[in-house]
């Protein structure tokens, strides 16, 4: 359920709520906390599960077909029939060339159609220029896959996008799947038979950015498949994320996207493989804008507001990345590395002064390093000298590594049951101390469930400790630079504390309106921003709090409406092409006498009168002080839709922009990690004496607020409440100002 934690309201609190005008928390958050299955779907109509596209046959095809096969020296397509001849005889497929003018090719009979093949094929690869007069042809003969190399698509602009158009419409009607256009030979690759353990599967929308992962098979690691995207006119990321997270050998999932085709599908994805427990580590590129334009002229996406992107991966568990060396080595030790005990880590050096450096930095990355008990400190001095610091981290001093104290050391360490994870920095290879240090870790780690990561920071990298003691080992985790360990550490913890309690957000998807929809849909006006009177009453539509308030037209029923609400009044200019008052001088505060609300009413309708605003009338309104100010929003984002937004308020929003940002839908876990992203969090909690404020309403707000997003959906195009005035705890938040644009 929505706010699970706190799924009911108090008696006082509900009936506090239902004074206000607001419905109580089980009338908004009516959802049912259970796994979709295939075809559910939201409120909206959109899919609450990703369904697995089955690509078996893709990657193990019986049969294939090279369409515009060629062995005519000097020609492109002759390179790559050879490699489809080579790469079908090691997976077992029968390969037919299909050319219109040839007979037979590098000795194999040669078929004029696709139809004129023996047998119905699993996959085609065109090798031509334009492959959208082939789809038809591959639609006649039942052909399940295709796979496009040409490029002169979206890539290159307007017209490209819409030949990719035409191309992703013939390839629908056709009823197969196209990996492409302006893709390669990736899926093709000759991978290592002889290694073991999970698997990396790889997913890239540029092939050459794929390399270093694929190349981490020379160091041991397995990589299972390669999925080059290329522009995504079909088959997508998401389509591979979500087959890959099915495959038992697959340990985890590496990434490269320029661009996501549709944000949807890619939570969709990334939800499957966090139920599933199957990391998928990505680069993303486009966080600047010279890197967003460069992605966009390669693969024709959107790259979408960055942090909405970063966002969205996060609340779904995908860990994100900055280089391909992270890519490697975070993918890697995801895919091999076994459950951790503990989030304890342990540095253990033979300097001080690398323990100090590193530890400093792992500290500051927000790895936990735990102060090692007093017993277990007293058995380290066993063999480590009394004036070495053996806490956390732990220094040797150097000569115990050389001989029988080393393994001892080793194993006290990774005995305590606080400690997960025993980081070992090498800075250098200083034979005997570091080959027998290695040897030893090595050694340990066979005998341990613990994760043992070793630093080596040798930039030669040709050490027989290196090369084959430490790559040599499957259970030891060997790192080159102090980041990408940390970095890499960091995501592993972080991926199994995420997976062990992942609630997943589509599970509290509603699947039908409530009560409050039905009162908003009467209140939107198509293509209009509403007045500030107006959205709030569509924010009391669904439960949110706003102050006593009358909406008068003239000077003396404002003064009646000020004795009603009570003064101190506030008096605001109400109209729809109203969003910044403040700056027209169309809000008055602190009026407390009959005097001040005639004469400011007056000033209000003549600034308005001037500026040629046309106003629905002016707004008086409880006071309401003493609390923070926060923001809470609704946007739409061109990649995920609508999009939930809190931060601090009033002019703080500007001046700091310090926001948290979730993608519908999400429960009450998320709300709070929102709040806990913000650098002002501090102000919620009370200081410099003051008290804490009423978290719980402002939570309850944002839960409130993304029902409205997920209800409406294209509907409201923004909601912008600034300031929602959260108030000492215990009573509640209220929304002061609200704008709302209807699309």
């Amino acid at each position: 359920m929505l706010g699970s934690t706190h799924g009911t309201l108090t008696s006082d609190l509900r009936a506090r709520v239902v004074a206000c005008g607001e419905q109580p928390r089980d009338a908004i958050h009516d959802t049912a906390s259970v796994t979709p299955a295939d075809g559910d779907r939201d409120v909206s109509g959109r899919p609450l599960y990703a369904p697995v596209p089955d690509l078996d046959r893709f990657f193990r095809p019986a049969s294939v077909a090279v369409v515009g096969a060629s062995d005519a020296e000097g020609r492109p397509n002759t390179g790559i029939t050879r490699q489809l001849i080579d790469w079908a005889g090691r997976v077992g497929a029968r390969l037919y060339p299909v050319h219109p003018t040839r007979d037979r090719v590098f000795g194999l009979p040669c078929a004029p159609r696709v139809a004129d093949l023996p047998e119905t094929v699993d996959l085609a690869v065109l090798l031509v220029g334009d492959p959208l007069p082939v789809i038809g042809e591959l639609a006649e003969a039942k052909v399940r896959f295709a796979v496009a190399f040409a490029s002169g698509y979206a890539e290159t602009g307007e017209a490209g996008a819409a030949a990719q158009t035409r191309l992703a419409a013939a390839v629908e009607r056709a009823g197969l799947r196209l990996l492409g256009p302006n893709t390669n030979l990736n899926a093709f690759e000759r991978f290592r038979d002889d290694l073991d353990g999970p698997a990396i599967a790889l997913i890239t929308q540029s092939g050459h950015q794929g390399r270093p992962v694929f190349t981490l098979q020379e160091l041991g690691v397995r990589l299972s498949h390669w999925a080059p995207t290329g522009n995504e006119a079909d088959l997508e990321t998401a389509d591979f994320i979500s087959y890959f997270a099915e495959r038992p050998e697959v340990g985890a999932i590496a990434c490269y996207v320029e661009g996501l085709k549709d944000g949807r599908s890619f939570l969709l994805a990334a939800d499957r493989a966090a139920r599933r427990g199957v990391p998928v580590v990505a680069v993303k590129v486009g966080r600047t804008e010279t890197g967003a334009r460069m992605a966009a002229s390669h693969t024709g996406k959107l790259t979408g507001a960055d942090q909405v992107v970063d966002a969205a991966m996060r609340q779904y568990g995908v860990i994100r990345v900055d280089g391909l060396d992270e890519l490697q080595d975070t993918s890697a030790l995801l895919a091999r590395a076994r459950r951790p005990q503990s989030d304890g880590v342990v540095v253990y050096s033979i300097s001080g002064g690398t323990g100090a450096h590193f530890s400093d930095l792992a500290t500051a990355a927000g790895l936990r390093l735990p102060r090692l008990s007093a017993a277990r400190q007293d058995e380290l001095h066993q063999w480590i000298p009394e004036y070495l610091n053996v806490a956390n981290p732990v220094d040797n001093g150097g000569h115990p590594v050389g001989d029988w104290r080393g393994r001892k050391i080793i194993d006290a360490i990774l005995a305590d049951p606080g400690v997960g994870v025993l980081i070992c920095p090498i800075t250098g290879p200083f034979p005997p101390m570091s080959d027998k240090l290695a040897q030893d870790l090595a050694d340990a780690a066979e005998a341990t469930d613990k994760l043992v990561c070793v630093v080596w920071g040798s930039p030669v990298g040709t050490e027989p400790a290196y090369r084959e003691t430490l790559l040599g080992s499957s259970r030891v985790a060997t790192f080159r630079t102090f980041a990408n360990c940390i970095t890499a550490v960091r995501a592993y913890l972080d991926h199994h504390r995420f997976t062990s309690g992942y609630l997943s957000p589509f599970d509290e998807a509603p699947r039908t309106h409530s009560p409050s929809f039905r009162k908003a849909q009467a209140l939107l006006r198509p293509g209009q921003q509403l007045s500030e009177h107006s959205a709030k009453q569509l924010l009391r539509a669904y439960g949110i709090r706003v102050p006593r308030e009358q909406l008068v037209t003239s000077a003396a029923a404002a003064v009646r409406a000020a004795g009603l609400v009570g003064y101190p009044v506030v008096m605001k200019a109400s109209g729809t092409r109203l969003a910044h008052k403040t700056e027209l001088g169309l809000v008055k505060v602190g009026l407390t006498s009959a005097s001040q609300v005639r004469d400011a009413y007056r000033e209000l309708t003549d600034i308005a009168r001037y500026e040629g605003i046309e106003l629905d009338g002016v707004l008086v309104c409880q006071m309401v002080e003493k609390g923070v100010e926060m923001v809470v929003g609704v946007t739409q984002d061109a990649l995920f839709g609508p999009t939930v937004t809190v931060g601090l308020g009033g002019v703080l929003v500007e001046v700091l922009q310090d926001a948290a940002v979730r993608v519908p839908p999400f429960g009450e876990g998320q709300a709070r990690a929102m709040l806990d992203e913000l650098r002002g969090r501090a102000l919620l909690d009370g200081v410099r004496g003051g008290p804490p404020m009423d978290v719980d309403a402002l939570v309850e707000v944002v839960l409130r607020v993304q029902r409205m997003a997920l209800e409406l959906g294209d509907e409201l195009s923004e909601l912008d409440i600034n300031p929602l005035m959260v108030l000492p705890r215990g009573q509640g938040a209220v929304a002061l100002d609200a704008l709302a644009v209807c699309r």
